[in-house]
């Protein structure tokens, strides 16, 4: 009457529509992620990326032969200066360089403002005199004036008769970022470390050839670079001869202390290495180093074109959604994790080997996204199909097998699969004289009255309620979940479903309807079960020779009489305990071999002589198998079963002794 079916258009219809969610849901997690690159936040934590892989890359020695002499607190205290020094102080230091046979020396010191002649004279005639073989590079830098109208910026330079005395300058500025750490190389076309980069190949004799970048490649925290105090380069043997020949000297403040920020002003930036754990300030002068070494070993960083980025982060889109449909959830995390730490990794060899910064965080950013909206989706599909199923199901299997089912879907395949099965069929004997003398509407409310009484009795005992066919209802178990028990538990159901009809006759004969009486055909074998049926519609059902002996021995009830009829196939998968009669061999039609029916009986007399009446018959004892029917006989007096062996004992008798016999009978003859 009724199966489980579906419209089977429907099912592409759905997929293409689950798709089309997931590619909708991709986008605008691609967009909500495009969205949140235009933060603030979003650039902090790019930022912080960076921090990590400079401090995971550090640190590293450079080559470039650097020194820095940092203005530092024991510096003060040997000195006794106070801030500015006097510029006869820095010319005796030039003096002291030139001698040792420095290459090259960087003031990041801004000799803005004129002090006394003397000093300044001091200055820039040992300017002039180092100039000849030390080539010297001062600082510049910008200052911004805020005013009622607009913000201005001045540039601050070096006293012109320090320039005019040979010396070079160079704006020492730089860009922090917003949390104060400098990570973008300089803008200023005539930067003081570029300036100084290009003093020093020239004083090597090489033409410039200098490595630009995007990002500082820092080479470590604070004190990477060989750093000593200003004041050992003054005082004749703290430092050995010939210590600066061949280097490159950075003069800048350093301070490390709260009297050393009192005394130099100090010139100091938040650092990379703060995030990670380590030292957060970082000089100026050590910054300059770095800028140094950048633009003379290429140890900088370039920036990794956008548009790559750009492309990595829509390719995911495809590839995830497809994984999203085809692998399992936990696959399609473990894909999406495993594509972020990729992207982490190649960051990584990018920023360590190559030089080349390429933020990871769009990608994996939109990775998670894209996984997310996907498995949003899913979840959301997997709910309305647990809706589907549990609607679709719960009028034919058990609630706990059809929870089963939702949980672990791939216990039901599509397409179906072989397995075995005891199937059962039923029809009711009678029930076109019945429906003769009823309504339609009666007639229908008779049959909804047999079928509320016949499925849960199928359902508790673990079976599925295949179909409705008129009066008839077919039903199975051990599909769509195994059960090893499949054959005790139909037989159990076939003889509860008997039971049940009783209530059901008392009923219409209470009402003065003649009486209906079911009958039941057993069988266990293999068939194919699952999703079958055309392109266009499908039911969860069973096919196979199996379902069509099970629907014969049905019929065959009417020739021996009885309500229930099993095979030797379903009888040999129950406990040796169970109380079955057994009745003839059948031969059904297509096959050869004979099949032996039995049915349920609780007489174990009669189950006793019955089988000895068989056997007897089998072996041409024709007295011994009428003793034993003649047993059964007074037992059941009028028993179909007995009475047609019985004739087949006689008929068999008659028969010549060399004339052909064959014990089981054809079924489709009964």
């Amino acid at each position: 009457m009724r199966a489980i079916a579906s419209d089977r258009a429907a099912v592409p219809h759905a997929r293409q529509r689950q798709r089309w969610l997931s590619l909708a849901a991709g986008v605008l997690a691609l967009l909500l992620v495009g969205a949140a690159t235009l933060s603030r936040t979003w650039h902090a934590l790019e930022f912080k990326t960076f921090d990590v892989l400079t401090a995971l890359a550090a640190p590293h020695r450079t080559p470039v032969p650097v020194v820095i002499l940092a203005i530092d607190e024991p510096t003060f205290q040997e000195l006794q200066q106070t801030w500015p020094f006097p510029r006869s102080v820095h010319a005796a230091l030039l003096e002291r360089l030139r001698a040792d046979g420095a290459l090259a020396v960087g003031l990041d010191i801004v000799f803005a403002d004129p002090t006394t002649e003397a000093e300044d004279a001091a200055l820039d005639r040992t300017m002039a005199q180092v100039g000849q073989g030390l080539p010297v590079v001062l600082a510049s830098t910008r200052e911004k004036i805020d005013s009622a109208n607009a913000a201005l910026w001045m540039d601050i330079q070096p006293l012109q008769r320090f320039l005019d005395a040979g010396a070079d300058a160079g704006d020492a500025g730089v860009e922090p970022d917003d949390d104060f750490v400098v990570r973008r190389a300089p803008v200023a076309r005539e930067g003081f470390a570029l300036r100084l980069a290009q003093r020093v190949t020239e004083a090597r004799g090489q033409t410039p050839a200098l490595h630009h970048f995007d990002w500082i490649g820092y080479r470590g925290p604070r004190g990477t670079f060989d750093t000593r105090s200003y004041y050992q380069a003054l005082e004749p043997g703290l430092l050995p001869a010939g210590f600066f020949k061949g280097k490159i000297v950075l003069v800048g403040r350093s301070a490390r202390t709260a009297t050393e920020l009192a005394h130099s002003q100090a010139d100091l930036f938040n650092s990379p290495f703060g995030t990670a754990g380590g030292e957060r300030l970082f000089p100026g002068v050590e910054l300059q180093a770095t800028l140094l070494d950048n633009y003379l070993t290429g140890g900088g960083l370039r920036s990794v074109s956008d548009a790559w980025t750009l492309v990595i982060t829509v390719l995911l889109l495809p590839v995830l959604l497809g994984a999203s449909r085809r692998l399992h959830p936990a696959g399609a995390a473990a894909l999406t994790a495993a594509l972020v730490v990729a992207m982490g990794a190649v960051s990584w060899g990018l920023f360590a080997g190559p030089r080349l910064w390429w933020p990871p965080l769009l990608p994996a950013a939109a990775a998670v996204a894209i996984y997310g909206a996907a498995a949003l989706v899913g979840y959301a599909v997997v709910r309305q199909r647990a809706r589907q199923t549990r609607a679709m199901f719960a009028q034919y299997v058990p609630p706990a097998v059809v929870s089963r089912l939702i949980a672990q879907p791939e216990l039901m395949r599509l397409g179906g699969e072989a397995r075995e099965v005891t199937l059962m069929f039923t029809d009711l004997a009678n029930f076109t004289t019945l429906s003769e003398q009823l309504s339609a509407e009666q007639t229908v409310e008779v049959l909804t009255g047999y079928f509320n009484a016949m499925t849960p009795i199928v359902h508790a005992t673990g079976g599925t309620v295949d179909k409705f066919i008129g009066d008839a209802v077919m039903a199975f178990w051990g599909a769509p979940l195994d059960d090893p028990r499949h054959a005790e538990h139909a037989v159990a159901a076939a003889i509860a479903m008997q039971q049940a009809m009783q209530a059901l006759v008392a009923d219409l004969r209470a009402r003065g309807l003649p009486p209906i009486h079911m009958r039941i055909g057993l069988h266990t074998g293999r068939v194919v079960v699952g999703n079958v049926g055309s392109d266009q519609r499908f039911s969860y059902t069973a096919i196979g020779d199996a379902v069509n002996l099970a629907a014969r021995l049905e019929g065959a009830n009417k020739a021996f009489g009885t309500g229930i009829l099993l095979s030797a196939a379903t009888a040999a998968q129950l406990p040796p305990t169970a109380a079955l009669r057994a009745l003839d061999d059948v031969i059904v039609k297509g096959k050869t071999e004979p099949v032996r029916v039995f049915t349920p009986c609780e007489d174990a007399a009669v189950r006793d002589a019955s089988l000895a009446a068989l056997n007897a018959f089998h072996a041409r004892d024709w007295a011994g198998a009428e003793v034993q029917l003649a047993t059964v006989l007074e037992r059941l007096p009028g028993d179909p079963a007995a009475t047609r062996l019985l004739a087949r004992v006689n008929e068999a008798r008659a028969l010549p002794a060399d004339a052909p016999w064959q014990a089981a009978v054809a079924l489709d003859k009964l």
